[in-house]
């Protein structure tokens, strides 16, 4: 299969690339730095540019058979248009490209799941990731509405560990506390769904 992932070199974005490649698939990585690929450089087809670009986007999603998103802010607790921008490149871009499939990484408590969430966690995304998750619930709803074969991600709490492969995932998955999910995890999901059809025109959650 052939896979443009987008936010390549990010903490996620890199564990989808190399699953992609121990599965075989030929991928893109779309960047901002390539030297950030270090030894994936002569491993996949690495394209800079500006994930809020649709030209830039565009150009890197010809001939590709799916498009996984794995952008994030990092440290940031700002968007600053980021997710908003990104989804419109996105979705202009593989429109251009005639690619429809599109796997698209989110976060538990955007949007409808916010209702699920314990009472410490609505008090945190109301008022520290209030503005990341403002940005990421525009962004969700244009790529629901686009018509593309989507798939919406939302992962709970996500850490470094490594990979359980034994992590649950459903289109409504209440719980307590402060679940986690390991990004390797959430990597395996996403790289999982843009093979297969289940989690299409589906937003799963997705946790330990």
């Amino acid at each position: 299969m052939k896979l443009l992932i987008l936010g390549a070199t990010g903490p996620t974005g890199r564990h989808v690339v190399d699953l992609a490649l121990r599965s075989g698939d030929s991928v893109t990585a779309f960047v901002r730095n390539p030297a950030a690929l270090g030894d994936l450089a002569d491993r996949v087809a690495p394209v800079t540019g500006d994930a809020t670009s649709t030209r830039d986007v565009s150009a890197a999603a010809v001939g590709q058979d799916a498009v996984i998103s794995a952008l994030g802010a990092g440290t940031s607790l700002r968007a600053n248009g980021l997710f908003t921008r990104a989804s419109a490149a996105v979705i202009g871009a593989t429109a251009e490209a005639g690619v429809s499939r599109l796997v698209w990484l989110s976060s538990f408590g955007v949007g409808h799941t916010f209702d699920w969430s314990s009472g410490r966690q609505k008090l945190i995304y109301r008022t520290l990731l209030r503005s990341l998750y403002a940005d990421k619930v525009i962004a969700d709803e244009r790529i629901r509405s686009s018509g593309l074969d989507w798939t919406v991600v939302y992962p709970t709490r996500l850490t470094h560990g490594p990979a359980r492969g034994a992590f649950r995932a459903d289109d409504r998955l209440p719980m307590k506390g402060n679940p986690t999910i390991s990004r390797a995890d959430v990597a395996a999901f996403m790289h999982q769904a843009a093979h297969g059809g289940e989690w299409i025109h589906r937003s799963p959650v997705i946790t330990d």
